[in-house]
């Protein structure tokens, strides 16, 4: 009983000697300019630092990182105890199912107490002993970060190329290992983003990136050779698209193609002849996107030509032109799909009302049919299956309530087995349950909504805490899944939720486009609804509700904060596009321009104005704010770490609350830590610093 008595005196020391610490106060260096007749005012334009290495900057940053830390002392035991809950879920060991390709049966494992995985393969049976033809364990020691991706196995299998990120700043190095002798060739460049190999085993092809960091140029290398010797192959100079190369699945083409975020072009080449000069199938046109998949004797285009949500055309591999081509899979009314091809089979995976579905079509004979998932709230993905010529395919089913199933399904058949459930220790069938609700936006819009709780400790009475979630971006589905780390709120009391907004893809191409350029204030308002039914119905309450974002669901989160502070206890921006107006005012940084097509370009008046209107940073304002947490990458290339350091910033001098505001700029990153464990680590820390906010919530229900 003394030793509890002491303990919590030095805790009460502890937490009576963190109250009398003031907040960082970043210096004010005011700063004006004029666009459009409206004078914008940015005070902390000083911490914009593109090369990284203003030591008033680095200090700044330092600072709000020490007072984040003492601000959070008190929660380390709770970071170290959900730490361990996340530990002791996942398996110390994992296998990924192998699959043929070629001569190998290919997978990866993950070691115990191993950050990184081992990438392996079988020559003919499993039977035979294993070679680990790339170790990323060991490629990551003594290092805080790496990235390994593009992993390309040469034609013939004996070698295998790769690129490497050491800081987090998207900046690869491209190698090649010779997986004989299981040495690195000489061949490695800086600043190189896809790559794939031509037939002949000896030439390569590459992407290299501008100044502002876009894949702008394809380049054709020839192993052995100085990269000085290279043929540049295709440069790309309108600044809002980004070139590709690949292979096709068939192995008999070479596709380089280059899009915006509304048109795309491609051109085509034989991959026995790297030599040969890349053929065009269609000019871009304005709001005109195709894309080609090559089978047989014919390309498959996938084209939003007179097809919001897509259709499927053929054409022969000998003359793609588009008056060759000839419908295939026609559009579909709020029906959008993607697809993989193999030699006997397409594979399509469909979305209708954002329910799943595969659809299985015989080349041979057109036989059509279909799986659907076990229940409404599952969504169905592709699994990796390389093999052109397979006979059979992939896909995993996966929900919030439980752990992810791999199913293999063979098409001579039509039998179905599962080859891999996702493995969780602990994790008790039936104890969550997920539901698909619906909130109505102002303009009428049905919002989905995706939500899970612990059937054991959750009611519908007002007073549990809730995790809601939201993107509505690009397009881009933000889809149900199974979170390992999230069972550790869900079993405390919380549910949490998904915001299917406007702006992201969910219910195809009507939805996004309802959420971007001049409608992009839909996203927010959407979300302010869903917040709103949530409420209402007794879900939760607003001292309870968390609110967290992303990256563009940053933005979204940066956004509603400003707009509706009075609906939220708590607030996680992470790596969040909040300061977009600067950023979209300077070409200089990734992806600006090519961006213009989602949230518009500010030189132009009209979308100047409503950006303006919406842009967090900007809209900052002398208010009370939840609780709120910022979380950024120092060698994030997406969105720069000043972001969320200005906006913190801002928010310091004009909220009139005395509710927490912290920042926290990791050494990483836009996709934070790189290691397992160390990615454990970042997500305790944001949990505990939720579970303790709203721990010291106002417990009395709203009036």
């Amino acid at each position: 009983m003394r030793n509890k008595i002491y303990l919590f005196i030095i805790i009460l020391l502890v937490f009576m000697q963190l109250k009398a610490i003031d907040a960082p106060q970043a210096e004010r260096n005011p700063y004006t300019f004029e666009l459009h007749g409206t004078q914008l005012s940015d005070d902390y334009q000083w911490l914009k630092d593109k090369a990284r290495t203003d030591p008033k900057v680095m200090a700044y940053l330092e600072e709000e990182n020490k007072y984040t830390e003492m601000m959070t002392y008190s929660s380390l035991g709770l970071q170290d105890t959900l730490y361990k809950e996340f530990r002791n879920r996942i398996p110390d060991e994992d296998i990924t199912v192998p699959y043929r390709l070629g001569n190998y049966w290919y997978y990866s494992r993950e070691d115990k107490d191993a950050q990184y995985r081992k990438y392996c393969r079988k020559y003919l049976s499993l039977a035979n002993p294993e070679n680990i033809y790339l170790d990323v364990d060991k490629l990551a020691a003594g290092r805080e970060y790496l990235n390994v991706n593009n992993l390309k196995i040469s034609p013939d299998e004996t070698m295998l190329a790769y690129l490497a990120d050491y800081d987090g700043s998207e900046n690869y190095t491209f190698y090649v290992k010779d997986l004989v002798s299981g040495n690195l060739l000489p061949d490695s460049l800086y600043m190189v983003d896809d790559i794939c190999w031509a037939n002949d085993n000896k030439t390569i092809f590459f992407c290299t990136i501008d100044e502002a960091g876009r894949t702008d140029k394809v380049w054709r290398h020839t192993l052995g050779n100085a990269f000085s010797e290279d043929d540049l192959v295709y440069e790309e100079p309108d600044e809002s698209f980004y070139a590709y190369v690949d292979r096709t699945k068939s192995g008999k083409f070479i596709i380089i193609g280059t899009s915006s975020k509304t048109s795309s072009e491609m051109r085509f080449f034989p991959a026995d002849d790297p030599r040969a000069e890349p053929r065009l199938v269609e000019p871009r046109r304005p709001d005109i996107q195709y894309y080609l998949t090559h089978h047989e004797n014919e390309f498959l285009v996938s084209t939003n030509e007179n097809a919001p949500d897509y259709k499927l055309m053929r054409v022969s591999d000998a003359d793609p032109s588009r008056e060759n081509w000839q419908e295939f899979i026609p559009a579909r009314q709020n029906i959008s799909f993607n697809f993989d091809v193999f030699k006997t089979h397409l594979v399509l995976y469909e979305t209708e009302n954002y329910q799943d579905r595969i659809r299985i079509i015989s080349f041979e004979d057109n036989e059509d049919y279909s799986i659907n998932p076990p229940n409404p709230t599952a969504k169905l993905y592709s699994s990796t299956m390389p093999q052109y010529d397979s006979a059979s395919f992939r896909y995993l089913v996966e929900s919030m309530e439980a752990p992810w199933q791999q199913f293999e399904y063979n098409f001579s058949d039509k039998m179905q087995k599962i080859i891999k459930e996702q493995q969780v220790n602990d994790y008790q069938p039936g104890r969550y349950v997920s539901q698909r609700l619906y909130a109505t936006a102002p303009d009428g819009e049905q919002i989905p909504i995706s939500i899970v709780y612990n059937v054991e400790n959750f009611a519908l009475d007002g007073t549990h805490p809730m995790l809601l979630t939201g993107y509505g971006a690009y397009g881009d589905n933000s889809n149900p899944y199974f979170s390992v780390t999230k069972l550790s709120l869900l079993d405390r009391g919380y549910s949490w939720a998904i915001a299917h907004v406007r702006g992201g893809g969910e219910m195809g191409r009507r939805w996004y486009d309802e959420g971007r350029m001049q409608h992009k204030k839909n996203t927010f308002t959407d979300f302010i609804a869903v917040s709103e039914f949530l409420i209402n119905n007794d879900y939760t309450r607003p001292q309870l509700l968390v609110i967290e974002g992303a990256s563009a669901g940053g933005l979204l989160i940066g956004a509603v904060n400003n707009m509706r502070p009075d609906l939220f206890g708590v607030v996680v921006g992470d790596v969040p596009f909040v300061d977009m107006m600067n950023t979209m005012l300077d070409p200089t940084l990734s992806a600006t321009v090519s961006e213009y097509e989602e949230w518009g370009n500010p030189q132009i008046k009209e979308e100047f104005e409503y950006m303006y209107s919406y842009c967090p940073y900007y809209n900052v304002k002398s208010q009370d704010y939840p609780n709120t947490l910022l979380l950024g990458g120092f060698w994030d290339p997406r969105v720069n770490y000043w972001e969320p350091a200005k906006l913190c910033a801002k928010m310091r001098v004009l909220k009139t609350d005395d509710n927490l505001l912290l920042l926290k700029i990791s050494d990483a990153g836009h996709g934070g830590s790189s290691g397992r464990f160390d990615y454990l680590n970042d997500i305790a820390f944001e949990f505990a610093f939720i579970i303790d906010r709203i721990r010291l919530a106002p417990q009395k229900q709203d009036q």
